[in-house]
């Protein structure tokens, strides 16, 4: 299932806070070979993790992490405008509308279905936090990823070449892209939106720490 978790609650859930970040240090470490930073306890994190970012987190039945993405609010510190900016076709990306998703991850043996829960999860924040886009830096081998789950950016840039290129996308999420997300990831629009409430409630407000 999908749960919604701010950076200052991850301690009421501690199992699905340290696999989240042990699989990101898997995945980025490990697997592409980023140059990212991975503590003496081997979970990776950064300075964005400080800004009590919003998590949107996939837990397994056993209750590890089985996929997550990070939220900020455009109006504080992101990736995008701190390190991309020059990606982004002109200016800084800062707009109350418009959030960053980063860290897109996938735990080892996730499930086909897990990818596209995380895209629905995102468009339940657009939904609930009446959101328009989100802004989002994602290398070449998400290209394939977005286009399989229905939901490919807007590209405002990029740079490299191959498995190495790096892009800055603009999302949406429209009702039609709902519907088939919600088909791919084998959850209903109905579930879906129970887990957003029973997070946040009916009446969701953001509640970041940081706004600039």
């Amino acid at each position: 299932m999908l749960r919604y978790i701010y950076a200052n609650e991850l301690t009421q859930f501690p199992k699905l806070g340290r696999t989240m970040f042990l699989d990101r240090a898997d995945q980025f470490r490990t697997r592409l070979e980023w140059d990212v930073r991975v503590d003496v306890n081997g979970e990776e994190r950064d300075d964005y993790d400080d800004l009590n970012p919003l998590y949107v987190i996939w837990e397994e039945p056993d209750g590890r992490h089985g996929g997550s993405m990070r939220f900020l609010p455009t109006t504080g510190r992101t990736m995008v405008n701190d390190v991309f900016g020059h990606l982004t076709g002109g200016g800084p990306v800062v707009s109350p509308l418009i959030w960053e998703c980063t860290r897109f991850c996938l735990a080892r043996g996730a499930k086909a279905n897990v990818a596209a829960a995380l895209m629905l999860g995102g468009g339940e924040i657009m939904t609930g936090f009446g959101i328009r886009h989100f802004v989002g830096v994602f290398d070449a081998r998400m290209v394939r990823i977005y286009r399989a789950i229905g939901s490919s950016p807007e590209v405002l840039g990029s740079e490299g070449e191959g498995r190495d290129r790096i892009s800055v996308g603009l999302w949406e999420f429209t009702q039609e892209a709902r519907n088939h997300i919600a088909q791919r990831a084998g959850v209903s629009p109905e579930l879906s939106r129970l887990w957003f409430t029973r997070d946040f409630g009916n009446d969701a407000a953001p509640r970041f720490a940081q706004t600039g």
